[in-house]
């Protein structure tokens, strides 16, 4: 059985383990037009993530440790589920073998410890040779953590991965062209909210949160700078023209862009969202974002007349 649930823009998928454990596989994907630039999709996972910061374009921040051990449950609850998790694939025959095969999960009920069971992240070309080198199921005393058992900076990792912030929208005043010594104003559009949080959290056990913040802006005027002088005080995304406002955040062209290729400049903004994380003690470098725009820099034509 497959179900689909969708948690703040991610997609989750569930379905019946077909290895024989018996627990869910979470998937998470991204929908819309960056999906391809997902870093993290999670199976054999109880681990769910959550948050406005999973709808927008990932930055291809990877997770360190394509796979690990999540606790799973008591010996009874194992065997509970070993016996009564027969995927609807499986023959008759096999699923008699998988019962006759169970005598390590029997061989616990009435002892004090948890199972852990593998996960990974589906998103790693490394996760399958990660898992191999992992027993399918470990059986550990109370308050132990497993050899490759998930910590909290992983978790955290995971929310990172899922992070992601919305392409920059340029906007510029003037708009369709500017001119020679005209100071060309750059801020970004259509931000939405300018915090982005993920929240990456194994169920009774731990959570670790990311929240990325709208910085500053980083302007490259797309020629030199004999041509452009770039200010680039541009904090909180920088601010849209204001008339009789100070100049702070943008370019002024020196020269015209006829003789450039296409006749523009190619503008390029890169959005800097630095990243703070709750739970753990690691510092993230920021989410960096950038996009590009034609400028169109034309010259002002003066007439002088002579004496009559």
């Amino acid at each position: 059985m497959i179900g689909k649930m969708v948690v703040a823009g991610l997609v989750l998928f569930t379905s019946t383990n077909p290895g024989g454990g018996g627990g869910p596989v979470a998937t998470g994907s991204q929908e819309g037009e960056h999906k391809e630039k997902v870093s993290v999709v999670l199976k054999d996972s109880r681990i769910i993530v959550s948050g406005n910061g999973t709808s927008g374009k990932s930055d291809g921040y990877r997770v360190r440790r394509p796979c690990w051990y999540e606790p799973g449950g008591n010996a009874e609850d194992m065997l509970k589920k070993q016996e009564e998790s027969k995927p609807e694939w499986m023959p008759a025959t096999e699923w008699n073998r998988h019962l006759e095969s169970l005598k390590e999960f029997k061989d616990k009920v009435g002892k004090e410890g948890t199972w852990w069971t593998r996960a990974y992240n589906e998103a790693d070309p490394n996760a399958l040779s990660c898992l191999a080198a992992l027993e399918p199921f470990v059986f550990v005393p109370p308050n132990t953590t497993p050899p490759a058992g998930i910590t909290i900076q992983e978790l955290a990792d995971i929310a990172r991965a899922a992070l992601t912030v919305p392409e920059p929208k340029i906007e510029v005043n003037p708009d369709a062209k500017s001119y020679v010594n005209l100071d060309t104003w750059v801020w970004l559009g259509d931000v939405g909210s300018k915090t982005r949080s993920v929240t990456a959290t194994l169920p009774g056990v731990m959570s670790a949160t990311v929240t990325a913040t709208l910085g500053s802006l980083e302007i490259k005027s797309g020629t030199t700078g004999e041509r452009a002088t770039v200010k680039q005080d541009c904090a909180d995304g920088g601010k849209p023209y204001s008339k009789g406002a100070a100049f702070s955040c943008g370019v002024t062209y020196r020269r015209a862009s006829a003789d450039q290729p296409r006749g523009v400049y190619t503008m390029t903004v890169t959005a800097v969202w630095p990243v703070t994380a709750q739970g753990v003690d690691f510092a993230y470098a920021p989410v960096q974002m950038s996009a590009d725009r034609d400028v169109a820099v034309g010259e002002v034509q003066s007439v002088v007349k002579g004496d009559d």
